[in-house]
């Protein structure tokens, strides 16, 4: 299912975008892409779509399932300019989900249940959107992989995360309600070579369209409850995008490529694909979902 331009898709592939889940796939490079396909095809979204570069080449199998949209995630604010748009041509309160190549979602449960049923639940709870964590994972032997991804050996950082308050930019001394920066992860550890401006983790990467909803350039939302962790009277589910993109990002850079030999470190463990392991570390909470 291709299509010749953004305009063209959102003309014709209404039909796509009418029911949710909806997942919208950034592809920035060829690394990973027929796997980042399948994992998010595999977690029931009803419509996946592919923000793609020409030279990309599908399965037969695999093109069948993807919407296909030509597009240069390296053109100035790409990101913005891909999902804005589709939001405003969801209807309201369609569920979307976005992410890059070579990242893989994950939220509690997810061996057994939908994406589906994790956003049916989340509706039910009164919210419009979900903040996931990007977790960067690792190839632990750079020497034999040199873009540092590796699913069959990729690793992750169980520790070094944190988290500062977000403040009102009209007044730095006025924390947002329910809002947080979160650190950690490469970005933390070779802060030296990513510009501030990119160190956070967090990404609201599933939420509901809604009329005047815009993303920002930051992973945040112009509409500021979408940019909570938590409804007011309890916890709430929160989910993480197992990512390489930072690690192939740093290798790929001639800036620090030539400056790490390694990602591991003291804090370094396997990880196991499993939402159990990210829960067990803290790294995305269950809430009431049981």
């Amino acid at each position: 299912m291709n299509y010749g331009s953004l305009a063209a898709f959102l003309e014709q592939g209404k039909a796509a975008l009418a029911k949710g889940p909806v997942a919208l796939i950034l592809i920035e490079d060829l690394v990973e892409v027929e796997s980042t396909l399948r994992h998010h095809l595999k977690a029931g979204f009803r419509t996946v779509v592919a923000f793609a570069p020409a030279t990309l080449e599908l399965p037969t199998d695999l093109a069948g399932k993807v919407y296909r949209v030509p597009y240069d995630m390296r053109a100035p604010d790409a990101l913005i300019n891909a999902i804005n748009p589709v939001i405003a041509a969801c209807p309201k309160t369609t569920w979307l989900y976005y992410c890059y190549n070579a990242e893989y979602l994950f939220y509690p449960f997810c061996e057994t249940r939908s994406v589906g049923e994790l956003l049916a639940f989340h509706t039910e709870e009164r919210r419009d959107a979900m903040l996931t964590y990007a977790i960067d994972l690792y190839a632990p032997d750079l020497g034999r992989t040199p873009n540092a991804v590796n699913l069959s050996e990729a690793m992750l950082d169980r520790s070094g995360y944190y988290a500062l308050a977000r403040t009102d930019p009209a007044n730095s001394n006025t924390p947002r309600e329910r809002q947080l920066d979160f650190y950690g992860g490469l970005r933390w550890r070779f802060e030296e070579h990513v510009p501030w401006t990119r160190r956070k983790i967090d990404r609201v990467a599933l939420f509901r369209a809604e009329k005047g909803l815009q993303l920002r350039a930051d992973h945040t939302f112009n509409i500021e409850e979408y940019n909570t962790y938590a409804c007011p009277w309890h916890h709430n589910l929160t989910a993480v995008i197992a990512s390489f993109r930072v690690a192939k990002a740093l290798k790929f850079n001639p800036g620090s490529t030539f400056s790490i030999d390694s990602f591991k470190w003291h804090n370094s463990v396997p990880f196991a694909w499993q939402s159990q392991q990210l829960m067990d570390l803290g790294l995305m909470e269950p809430g009431q979902w049981f």
